[in-house]
């Protein structure tokens, strides 16, 4: 896996900003469950793919009932490098044509989780909808994270916005 995300030292005058264009590499590792040698690994679908595609590693079907949230299996343990995490995401195709979502999106799998990767699905159409062993339905995003110093404070800075939200900017 390669990850876009060190900066040139020459700024764009045009975007008043760095040029993000090195490349650094990091590594996912994955432990399969048992049994389930004849899925593939996860991969990214397409050359700039931002998530692999994870597979269900079910061994009977999953209905998943209008209104109901179940538990996907993927039969992957990974381990994700320090300083990232993984997103679980929704695949927009089966959200637009079958309504299946993943109520907590993005999900969070923190880079010090060792269990089996799993996934929340809910079927908010009104027909029930099936997970097959091996179908593609849902991806893992793999992105850095900052981890930040808490401090409490008397006040906060002044800033344009204030203290306006939910819809405040517009509609």
């Amino acid at each position: 896996m390669r990850v876009y995300c060190t900066q040139s030292a020459r700024p764009v005058k045009r975007n008043q900003g760095p040029i993000w264009n090195a490349v650094m590499s990091a590594t996912l590792r994955i432990r399969r469950r048992p049994g389930l040698e004849d899925l593939p690994l996860p991969r990214y679908m397409s050359e700039h793919a931002a998530g692999l595609d994870l597979l269900a590693a079910n061994d009977e079907p999953i209905t998943v009932a209008p209104g109901e949230i179940r538990l996907i299996p993927t039969g992957l343990y990974v381990e994700i490098p320090p300083g990232y995490e993984g997103q679980v995401r929704a695949r927009s195709g089966l959200a637009l044509r079958h309504g299946l979502m993943l109520p907590n999106a993005p999900g969070t799998i923190d880079a010090d989780y060792r269990g089996e990767l799993q996934v929340i699905v809910a079927n908010c159409a009104r027909v029930p909808y099936t997970i097959e062993r091996g179908m593609r339905f849902a991806q893992l995003v793999i992105a850095p994270v900052a981890h930040v110093e808490v401090v409490e404070v008397e006040g906060l800075a002044d800033s344009r916005r204030g203290t306006g939200g939910f819809g405040h900017t517009g509609h």
